[in-house]
């Protein structure tokens, strides 16, 4: 699948690049307001640090993960996935 995730390293706390099975790449980024819920602790940086990639999609200890399709979609459109 297109949208699967080969690669994804922490940039700074609260912003990632992340690699596409396509070669599409890009930034994730965590606005202020997207720490809540279950994101609320990744607002520590050495949580946000442990990201990687399990099979397809990234995500944190604790089965945190994102929709690696609407990351694409938005990494492909403008280069950058703002979460809110």
């Amino acid at each position: 699948m297109q949208w699967h995730v080969i690669e994804a390293h922490v940039i700074q706390p609260g912003c990632f690049q992340v690699k596409f099975a396509d070669g599409t790449q890009g930034t994730v980024r965590f606005a202020p307001s997207a720490y809540r819920g279950v994101f609320a602790k990744l607002r520590d940086p050495a949580e946000f640090n442990r990201l990687y990639v399990n099979g397809y999609f990234v995500t944190w200890p604790g089965e945190l993960d994102l929709a690696p399709d609407a990351m694409h979609h938005h990494i492909k459109e403008s280069g950058e996935w703002l979460l809110q």
